[in-house]
């Protein structure tokens, strides 16, 4: 279980620091010219909205893992998780809202994800202090 939850919080500690580096370092057009349909919630979003997102996925992403690689504060690792969560929840609050369902499926499957590490790390496999 433990190999399954480092497994899955360092893909996902990848995901997010990429996506919310490109946020972060990107302008909101390139952004949206490179996205494509996935990134047509920034039409409705200021600049500086999607600054805050993306350092708040890298934040999170780098607390999925940073902690429990050096032992200092292994509690902030469910803490991280439930902000990506958090932040997945109003990805897939505004895919709905846009009426992109197809697109809702990813976030979704993200948040899925991040549920399970954030249940392994609250419940089964802790990372010791």
């Amino acid at each position: 279980m433990n190999i399954a939850l480092w497994t899955v919080a360092g893909l996902l500690a990848l995901a997010y620091v990429a996506g919310g580096g490109l946020k972060v370092v990107m302008s909101k057009q390139r952004i949206r010219a490179t996205g494509g349909d996935s990134a047509a919630w920034t039409d409705d979003v200021s600049p500086a909205r999607i600054k805050t997102i993306g350092v708040l996925e890298v934040l999170g992403g780098l607390g999925l893992v940073l902690p429990g690689l050096t032992g200092v504060a292994p509690e902030l690792v469910p803490l991280a998780a439930l902000g990506l969560a958090m932040i997945m929840v109003g990805a897939a609050v505004t895919r709905i809202s846009r009426r992109e369902y197809r697109l809702l499926v990813a976030d979704l499957a993200y948040l899925v994800l991040i549920a399970f590490v954030l249940w392994g790390r609250l419940g089964p496999v802790p990372l010791a202090a």
